[in-house]
């Protein structure tokens, strides 16, 4: 997801990730430091984990700047409708028996990304994803006085563009899709189930790093994804599982953060994979890819902010041969932290394992005046129905539900929304009034039906507690256990998602983490222990 500076500074003591306010760590509370791991072919790769940083000669000065940006306007005429998605892809090229070469060593030189710090403060901003270039900037020098006298702060504006778009005649619109027929469904109670037992968490530990430079899968070299987030996870046939990425950056991208539009930018991407053996790391065993060595983004954005900066997957499922993703139509990016604005939340479908989708013009929940509540959706198949857990846009909502018949996934009539200890039927503003299922905030859903317990999992970032929790339930409609910490953000400063593997048990959670620091993705293991 592509996160603005604001998202991740130090200010007086305190890092801001997101919406999360992570005091920092007392002195001497912090792992020993230690080189950053490195993969079989020797490449270094990204420590998620806080630790000590390494001895140095003396402490950075503090930048005596201060840094004030002035938004300018500019008129971004937008086409409408917009050109059509490039469904151009190739087939997957053999990779070498070497696992160390570059399978397209005239495409990539493997540069070496310099080492992930933590930005001091007073540090410079990101530039935005929407921009090409950072801006200029005015600098009013500051005096230093005689004597005893502190030395002033210099101060420097910096225009940022804000875009207002216009829309104008675009290209050909889509064809369009049939009107699926009404299918509203009756009422029916659905009161929440007795609480089951609060599950324990032995340990959680980093498996591996999957994405980027020094991962074993060396994404960057063989498809063109040096810096990205989320890994989704969904059983996309039997034996093998897909995974989707938010934002993600190519040759050119260097950390801290997401990068910027001239970075190889695509919206999302897909891989596949099959290991079974998840103690031993995740392996992507290939990308849906465009051209060589190089992953295609799979569902289309416009790429302009206040317009459509970016579509992100958030959940994916199959029934039967054909794929489902959820997803958010993000309109911007906002200057407050952890919080965004969507247009919508959609579906989308494949029919031919993901390589190519076509978003649904029926199935999606407009955000009418910023009060939608399943824009950030994550979508579960059990039973004769597909469940929605949703949120509203940003890291600052509440988890409302919802549930539709298998066969009408893509007919929004035919959804039912839980209120009140009941299924309330989609008409009017009811996907307004779900009755939240938990107390508190929750962001970045991941929830899945654990066939051998019976139970549901449903994994986010607790902004609150600063922890990606877990919390379990005999029923989607709950009662819904207290979160149980599976690990907390003082140890991980820049962690967010957790997104379970379809292959986890009741015992053995295996679920993806993103850190913005390195904007990256890895595979955490927690070791369950229900209290029975």
């Amino acid at each position: 997801m592509g996160f603005r500076t604001t998202d991740a500074l130090i200010l007086s003591g305190v890092l801001t990730v997101g919406a999360i306010l992570l005091p920092a760590a007392p002195a001497g509370a912090l792992p020993q430091w230690q080189p950053p791991p490195v993969n079989s072919c020797g490449e270094t790769g990204f420590d998620p984990l806080r630790r000590e940083t390494a001895p140095e000669p003396a402490p950075p000065q503090p930048d005596p700047t201060i840094r004030i940006q002035i938004p300018v306007p500019e008129i971004t005429q937008v086409p409408i409708p917009g050109p059509p998605p490039d469904n151009t892809r190739i087939e997957p090229q053999a990779l070498p028996e070497d696992p160390c070469a570059a399978p397209c060593p005239d495409i990539r030189d493997n540069p070496k990304p310099p080492p992930v710090t933590t930005p001091p403060e007073g540090a410079p901003a990101e530039s935005d994803p929407t921009t090409d270039a950072p801006a200029p900037t005015t600098t009013a020098p500051g005096g230093s006085g005689s004597g005893s006298l502190p030395k002033l702060p210099r101060i420097e504006i910096t225009p940022e563009t804000e875009p207002i778009p216009i829309p104008v005649p675009g290209g050909e619109p889509p064809e369009p899709q049939p009107m699926p027929e009404p299918a509203v469904q009756p009422p029916a109670a659905a009161p929440a189930a007795a609480p089951v037992a609060l599950p324990r968490v032995d340990s959680v530990d980093l498996v591996n790093q999957i994405t980027g430079h020094g991962s074993v899968n060396r994404t960057d070299i063989r498809w063109g994804v040096d810096g990205t987030d989320l890994g989704l996870m969904w059983e996309n046939k039997p034996g093998q599982v897909a995974v989707v990425f938010g934002d993600t950056f190519g040759k050119g991208w260097e950390p801290i953060g997401a990068g910027t539009g001239d970075q190889d930018w695509r919206s999302n991407t897909i891989a596949y994979s099959s290991n079974r053996d998840l103690s031993e790391g995740l392996v992507l065993d290939d990308f849906v890819q465009d051209t060589r060595c190089h992953a295609a983004e799979i569902l289309d954005s416009r790429k302009i902010r206040n317009f459509e900066i970016t579509t992100i997957p958030t959940s994916g499922f199959a029934i039967g041969d054909r794929q489902y993703l959820s997803y958010m139509s993000v309109n911007r990016w906002s200057r407050i932290p952890g919080m965004w604005w969507t247009n919508q939340g959609g579906l989308a479908w494949s029919d031919d394992n993901g390589r190519t989708w076509t978003k649904s013009q029926w199935a999606r929940w407009d955000n009418l005046f910023g009060l939608g509540r399943f824009q950030v959706a994550t979508m579960a198949p059990q039973g004769d129905y597909v469940y929605m857990f949703g949120t509203p846009n940003g890291r600052m909502g509440v988890i409302g539900l919802a549930r539709v018949p298998r066969a009408q996934v893509l007919n929004k009539s035919a959804y039912q929304y839980w209120i009140n200890g009941g299924w309330t039927a989609a008409d009017g503003a009811n996907e307004l009034l779900a009755t939240p299922l938990v107390s508190g905030t929750a962001s970045e859903l991941s929830v899945r039906y654990d066939q051998d317990s019976g139970q549901w999992q449903m994994v986010y970032l607790d902004l609150q507690r600063h922890q990606i929790v877990l919390r379990t339930a005999a029923e989607p409609q709950g009662t819904w256990t207290e979160p149980v910490a599976l690990l907390d953000t003082d140890d991980y400063p820049t962690a967010y998602g957790g997104f379970i593997h379809p292959w986890s048990t009741a015992k053995d959670l295996y679920f993806t983490m993103s850190a913005w620091n390195s904007y990256n993705v890895y595979l955490m293991h927690a070791t369950l222990n229900r209290e029975d």
